[in-house]
């Protein structure tokens, strides 16, 4: 059993497609990355696996459970935390979550569990009032963990804190399931933290999943690059083009892209040498590692090309 599940999952708002038949899989024990720009559909996803929205058409599935057809059961499976906390600034801590404890019918250990989980025991007697962003982050995370639900979707948990306190949150996230074992679905468009912290991603755009898969090998199976430093870009273009390979200007020189399957180590040294019998200075000639922005780009780009090719 997966820990969240869509087939087909699809959400429309009079003749505007929201979310277009997605059918995502997040495996137990996993750090899912769920990505897309603005308005991609993320929000309207999440909200569906809340059960805060009924889909269109399709299912979604948390814990093995129907969300439309058994919403408070999925609910007692899952916590949130979303963008607005609705947190009461004239209490502590402490009463925060002692209110969401006693509506849940938990006992009273359980509120002490899960500060110390987010490390704010020693802020708990403190009104939220004076938390700073970060603080208030780690409550409302302390409270989507009441009860120790077996799946967290959490919504953007970064969004608008400062360096220190985007620190201080992917440090919490990236050992979270090893601190709770619960499955951790992530909402971001910030490409580098999820890349810090992710074991598997789910790529959004334009309302419909275009990527999905483990993170290591999705970034294994990207064709290599190398970083290309020179004294003469011109030249060097002009030698690469008789390669059966791309390249793209960057601000430090030009990056190679080369097919998948080719031998870098023997298309590195053919290139060193032909640069060189070509009277270029080869400053800097070495692979780099790809990254979930190149893997993210390569698939939100595609159906923009398209589009322009048919205008």
């Amino acid at each position: 059993m997966h820990a969240i599940e869509t087939r087909d999952l699809t959400r429309r708002f009079g003749s505007r497609v929201a979310v277009d038949t997605v059918s995502m899989t997040v495996p137990q024990g996993a750090v899912y990355g769920f990505l897309g720009r603005n308005g991609a559909g993320k929000t309207t996803t999440l909200k569906m696996l809340l059960g805060l929205l009924k889909p269109t058409a399709g299912v979604a599935c948390v814990a093995g459970v129907d969300v439309a057809r058994a919403r408070l059961a999925a609910a007692r499976q899952t916590g949130a935390l979303l963008e607005a906390h609705g947190l009461y600034a004239n209490l502590t801590g402490r009463e925060n979550l002692d209110l969401t404890r006693s509506l849940l019918g938990l006992p009273r250990a359980e509120v002490d569990r899960v500060l110390e989980v987010v490390e704010m025991t020693a802020d708990a007697a403190r009104r939220v009032g004076g938390y700073s962003l970060g603080m208030r982050q780690r409550l409302g995370l302390a409270r989507a963990m009441l009860g120790a639900p077996p799946v967290l979707i959490l919504d953007e948990p970064t969004n608008g804190l400062d360096p220190d306190g985007i620190a201080d949150m992917r440090r919490f996230l990236k050992t979270l399931t090893e601190r709770t074992g619960a499955t951790v679905l992530l909402s971001s468009h910030l490409l580098g933290e999820i890349e810090q912290t992710a074991t598997h991603v789910g790529i959004l755009s334009e309302g419909r999943l275009v990527l999905e898969g483990e993170l290591s090998r999705l970034k294994a199976d990207l064709a290599p690059e190398i970083g290309l430093r020179i004294d003469d870009a011109g030249r060097a273009r002009a030698v690469l083009e008789t390669h059966d390979l791309t390249f793209a200007d960057q601000s430090d020189g030009l990056t190679l892209r080369l097919r998948p399957g080719q031998d870098h180590e023997a298309v590195t040294a053919r290139i060193n040498r032909d640069l060189v019998l070509a009277g270029v200075a080869v400053f800097a000639l070495a692979p780099r590692a790809r990254s979930l922005e190149g893997i993210y780009r390569a698939v939100t780009a595609a159906p923009q090309a398209e589009s322009q090719g048919t205008s």
